[in-house]
This record gives C-alpha cells, sequence and structure tokens, in this order.
C-alpha cells in the first residue's frame, strides 16, 4: 500500500458474546493524526437461527464447528456485501473483521473465531484483515482483550476506558504500559435472565432495578476465584458456563429472578468499581451503557468519573477499533501489546485475505 497515503477509508466488524448482532462501521482514518470519523454504521440483529448455532457453540465437536463455521463465514461475507451495496460504498481500502468467538481458552492454547476462512470476502472482493486473536495465543498470550491498543491510540485523552458487553473490559495507559484485562460477565448473565421473562435484554435495568439484594448470593458470585487473579487475563463463555451459570440457576430454584438479577447487578458493579479510581475519567462504550439503572449504580459506588460518548460510540467503538487493528496491521504496525495479553513479545497480527 501507498506508503504516503494519509486517509484510509475502513470497514471495521465485530460480533459479541452477547448475541445481540453483527455491528458495521464504514470509517475514514487520518494515520498521521490517528483522527476518524464513522460515516456509515448499521447493527444487523441475529436471527432465532443464527441465535441458537451461536449461544452453544463451544460444546460442539470439531466437525460440527468445521461445518457451523463454512456456514457463518458465508453468511457474513454476504452481509458484508449488502452493507457495501446498500450505501453505494466506494473506494473501500479494506474490510477488518473480528468474527465470532467460538471457543476461546488461552491456557490450554485454544481461540477459535468464526467467520475467518479465506472464503469470507468471494462476494465483496476487498482485500480483508481477520482472525487476530490466534497469532498472540501461539505466543504464550490471552489472545485478548485487544480493544485496548486501540484504546489507547483513539481514546488516549481519558485515563481507562470500560466496555459493558457481553463481558466488561477495562483498559489503562499506566506509565506508557497499556494495562488492560476482563472483569467479569455482563450481558451473558443479564440477558440469560432476561430470557427466561421473554424478554431478549432488561431494558434499562427495569427488572434488575424491581428486585431485591440476596446477600448470601452476592458474597459467593464475589468469591469466584477469578477476581483475585492478576492480569493479563481475560474470559471466554466456557468460563461463564463453569463458574456463573450453575451458581444463578441454583438461586433461580430458590428466589425470584429479579433478585437474582439484581444480586448479579450488584456483584457487576462491585467488580468493576473496585477497579476504578477517584482520579480516573472513564470512557463506557458497549451494550451495558445503555442499561440506566446499571449506569446509576456504577456513578453511585465509583469515586470515578464516568463519561458516556455519542450513541455511535457507545455501540459501534468495538466495530471501529477492529477496523483500526486490521489497518495497522496492513501498516505493519504491532497491534498486540504483552503488557496486555502476555504474550512473549509485541507483535502485528491479522491473516490478510487478498
Amino acid at each position: 500500500m501507498h506508503q504516503k497515503k494519509v486517509f484510509f477509508r475502513v470497514i471495521g466488524i465485530m460480533s459479541g458474546t452477547s448475541l445481540d448482532g453483527i455491528d458495521l462501521a464504514l470509517i475514514k482514518f487520518n494515520i498521521k493524526t490517528w483522527d476518524f470519523k464513522i460515516l456509515k454504521s448499521k447493527l444487523i440483529p441475529y436471527n432465532k437461527y443464527w441465535i441458537s448455532e451461536l449461544s452453544d457453540i463451544h460444546f460442539k465437536s470439531k466437525n460440527e464447528l468445521l461445518k457451523i463455521d463454512l456456514l457463518y463465514t458465508k453468511f457474513l461475507g454476504e452481509k458484508i456485501n449488502e452493507f457495501i451495496t446498500e450505501n453505494k460504498l466506494q473506494n473501500i481500502d479494506m474490510v477488518c473483521s473480528h468474527g465470532h468467538t467460538a471457543i476461546h481458552n488461552p491456557d490450554m492454547g485454544i481461540t477459535y473465531q468464526l467467520g475467518n476462512l479465506s472464503t469470507l470476502n468471494n462476494k465483496y472482493r476487498i482485500m480483508t484483515v481477520c482472525d487476530f486473536r490466534i497469532q498472540d495465543v501461539a505466543l504464550g498470550g490471552q489472545g485478548a482483550p485487544l480493544v485496548p491498543v486501540g484504546d489507547s491510540i483513539l481514546f488516549s485523552n481519558y485515563s481507562a476506558c470500560l466496555n459493558l458487553g457481553g463481558f466488561a473490559n477495562i483498559s489503562r495507559n499506566n506509565n506508557k504500559n497499556i494495562i488492560a484485562y476482563d472483569l467479569c460477565s455482563v450481558n451473558i448473565v443479564l440477558n440469560y435472565l432476561s430470557n427466561k421473562t421473554g424478554k431478549k435484554f432488561d431494558k434499562d435495568g427495569l427488572i434488575a432495578r424491581s428486585g431485591k439484594l440476596i446477600p448470601t448470593l452476592l458474597r459467593k458470585l464475589n468469591s469466584i476465584e477469578f477476581y483475585s487473579k492478576n492480569y493479563p487475563k481475560s474470559l471466554g463463555i466456557e468460563w461463564v458456563s463453569d463458574n456463573i451459570f450453575p451458581i444463578i440457576n441454583e438461586w433461580l430454584k430458590k428466589s425470584p429472578l429479579e433478585n437474582v438479577m439484581h444480586t448479579y447487578l450488584i456483584h457487576v458493579i462491585k467488580v468493576i468499581s473496585s477497579s476504578l479510581t477517584s482520579d480516573d475519567n472513564v470512557l463506557v462504550s458497549g451494550g451495558g451503557a445503555h442499561n440506566k439503572y446499571l449506569m446509576e449504580e456504577l456513578k453511585l459506588n465509583s469515586k470515578a468519573k464516568i463519561i458516556l460518548p455519542s450513541k455511535e460510540i457507545i455501540n459501534f467503538k468495538e466495530a471501529l477499533i477492529f477496523g483500526l487493528l486490521g489497518l495497522l496491521r496492513v501498516l505493519n504496525i504491532n497491534n498486540c501489546f504483552s503488557s496486555i495479553t502476555g504474550a512473549r513479545q509485541n507483535h502485528c497480527s491479522g491473516k490478510i485475505i487478498k
């Protein structure tokens, strides 16, 4: 790519563990100043078929996984192509896709993202960068979180960036070293409980707000071993299945759902608040930022200054950052830092499909 080029038009794509859908964003980057502008954005919700397939993907056999990956890659490629054609997009330099996490168990040296096969760009025929995690895990890292590198470049005027998605994760610049790690599960668990009431999610946190605290459950959740571990550390859906759902399901047998949900939300607040200081000014993004009750409790229980950006940044920040990570890969600039993932070295990650 021509070295003197300053402006790049990039499509960033993200699918998160909360299964709300695929985020697509067209971004214009200025690589001299690292300014950006989101020009177009869209959320494509998953239909019932994909919610069903992806919600228990980590239990599938290797053969089943490969079959689903073929279908998912085709589906994702079609949706990217629709986004391009619907908006009559031209002069796209590259498409950068996170894919969808099927398996994430870095301690066993395993991570697998759906939608990263070399057939991804069959429909739209634009250079595509994907599969960002696998190289980091091969280098002994967690392969996650990856967004903090983007936070440090695009949002460096905040002391910390907090993402509230399927999982909560935080990133901060600490003496020029970027530190970031997963905190706890947020929307995976809250949506799981909402689904039991027939709702996809708890709009504005109304169900959780209506519940009462169960102190014994809160103590049990707070004592989970992961929270006392030092970083680098990351979470996957497997961890939620093994550590959170059994506790939640046990309490649902003897307590009203709204009380269990209220208590889980308070647990989330306690975990997040303990990672913030009174000096922090924190940029909050992700689906959880729309949960009014969650945000109220966060502001009440944390001494940090909590800042909500525009809806576009809240909803599409991860798609924006994967657009950036792919651009860094093409420019051959490191986009994975050992201080975040614990890999043996900083490196430039991502598979390029021409």
